[in-house]
């Protein structure tokens, strides 16, 4: 058995590494897109102002882009040094995707990065934008994979266990590619990618508008973030109500936890806004409750029940009792492969392997198992409620507060009064790290809320580790901790030093009036 340090140490460090790698992530995903529209803008005009501010951005997007490959390197290295037993049992399936994504996505993004870096004067106009088009692409298609390769630890599909090669197989690519869960997954998580990149050029914009500098260059990135922007929040609030759906699919157990439901209640369930849970007791002290609102979130009908998590947690204890026997008949197998009626017992019951095996958490035999180890099992089944619940809602809470914000800030676009607007300039400033904040604080809820589990259903968290010492854990968790620290102020301190140097850092002077650089470019070369 595995001692419970080893395994937070090992949960904890994984969490570090990314969490502070996903302070990166959206930006890139995000800003991408945005350079595409201004040196789009650039072609179609042949105003310089466009290639300017393509290039401006680019150079903040390029900080971002290189810290954050520095990060992201080190969290497929932790699966084999980690999490080698997960690795093992699991490799052949998730590993596709990651390989994929390293051999289709990561070498074109980065080709594409030093063309775009360095082929301003070698490339037309035309072939320079392609290249940031394909950047973009590469980029997303990045995304893409290591999303299926994560929406496949949510929602299993396309796979089965062998007792022979204690593993488990891929047995249906494309249902893994088309998996459900990792679709809603990628969807969202881009688009609040974008969202991060559109309230980053934003906020800068509304700096210098405060500042009364660069004026006539900040009224065009604003502009271009506040439709950008408004588009990607409408996206991130639809997209994230089609991931509530297929968590209520895939994760019941997720969701009832997500909204603090204790009890099933008749078809269509209700929302609570506020509550406060009382997990000893499983209730809530106070809910302030609004019906039939999950129902239609999680279900998309009115007839169609969400179970709480009492009924789950019965529903979870009959799953351990059949594992258990599903265990016993994978030893037997394992010592006798040739047994065929063992063999075909066990296929009636292998869908609940990974119940019988979070046992092994408490006893090293099956043999040894008690009914109070049962419903022990079973209450590991259901994560905590509390921090699930509201970091959920101060997500949800955080959308809401900036599609209000792009909204104002679009309206005010579309109207040309924004720099007369100091309120709104201020505001668009101070919600800098509000999309962080919120991306955070989904990442938490996906991750934490699929607890105990690596592989939802199927391979327990506290087997999944590497036999390594908790002092190594520890020496490695601070080293980690504090690399990337250090690189998150390398990444503030440069972000902020050119941010602050404006447009000017390219040579070009200052815009404070619009006929300065508005010219029109020379014709494209060939």
């Amino acid at each position: 058995m595995v001692s419970e340090q080893l395994v937070d140490l090992s949960r904890l460090q994984f969490a570090a590494t990314a969490m502070y790698h996903f302070l990166f992530v959206p930006l890139t995903l995000g800003m991408v897109w945005l350079l595409v529209i201004m040196e789009s803008a650039y072609v179609m005009t042949g105003n310089v102002i466009y290639k300017d501010m393509t290039r401006f951005w680019g150079k903040l997007f390029g900080i971002n882009f290189a810290l954050g490959v520095t990060t992201g390197i080190t969290l497929e290295f932790q699966f084999g040094t980690n999490w080698a037993y997960y690795s093992h049992y699991v490799g052949d399936i998730f590993g596709a995707p990651l390989a994929i994504e390293g051999l289709m996505a990561f070498f074109l993004e980065s080709t594409m990065i030093g063309l775009f870096f360095f082929g301003w004067d070698r490339l037309s106009r035309r072939q320079h934008l392609l290249v940031t088009l394909l950047m973009a692409i590469g980029t997303n298609l990045s995304a893409l994979w290591i999303l299926i390769a994560n929406g496949w630890m949510q929602n299993p599909v396309g796979a089965e266990f062998s007792f022979v090669t204690m593993r488990m197989e891929l047995t249906d690519f494309w249902a893994v590619v088309f998996n459900p869960d990792a679709q809603a997954k990628f969807v969202h998580t881009v688009s609040a990618g974008y969202v991060t990149g559109a309230m980053f050029v934003l906020s800068i914009s509304s700096w210098y508008l405060l500042r009364g500098r660069d004026t006539e260059f900040a009224k065009r990135s604003f502009r271009i973030a506040a439709a950008f922007g408004f588009a990607s929040v409408c996206s991130v609030i639809v997209l994230g109500d089609e991931s509530g759906y297929t968590v209520g699919e895939a994760q019941q157990t997720k969701l009832a936890a997500m909204e603090a439901m204790w009890e099933t209640e008749p078809a269509p369930a209700g929302f609570n806004v506020i509550a406060i849970p009382n997990e000893a007791e499983m209730r809530n002290d106070y809910a302030l409750h609004i019906p039939y609102v999950m129902g239609l979130i999680g279900t998309r009908s009115l007839d169609k029940e969400l179970p709480g998590l009492k009924d789950i947690l019965v529903r979870n204890r009959e799953r351990v009792v059949t594992g258990i026997e599903a265990v016993k008949l994978l030893d037997t197998l394992r010592a006798h492969p040739e047994n065929a009626d063992a063999r075909l017992a066990f296929d009636k019951v292998k869908a609940d392997l990974g119940f019988g095996l979070l046992l092994k958490k408490y006893v090293a035999s099956m043999d040894e198992v008690t009914p109070e180890l049962i419903d022990r099992a079973a209450r590991d089944t259901l994560p905590r409620v509390t921090p699930l619940f509201w970091t959920f809602r101060i997500m949800v809470a955080l959308g809401f507060a900036m599609l209000a914000l792009f909204g104002l800030a679009l309206w005010s676009s579309i109207k040309g009064d924004f720099a007369q607007r100091p309120w709104l300039l201020k505001w668009s400033l101070w919600f800098l790290p509000m999309p962080w904040i919120a991306s955070e604080m989904g990442w938490f809820v996906a991750e934490y809320g699929r607890q105990p589990w690596t592989i939802y259903g199927v391979l327990p968290t506290h087997l999944s580790v590497s036999t390594l010492s908790v002092e190594s854990l520890y020496g490695s968790l601070a080293g980690f901790v504090t690399f990337y620290t250090v690189l998150l102020i390398v990444e503030m301190y440069l972000m902020v030093k050119f941010a602050r140097q404006g447009p000017g850092s390219l040579g070009t002077g200052r815009y404070d009036h619009e006929a300065a650089h508005a010219t029109p470019a020379p014709p494209a070369h060939a």
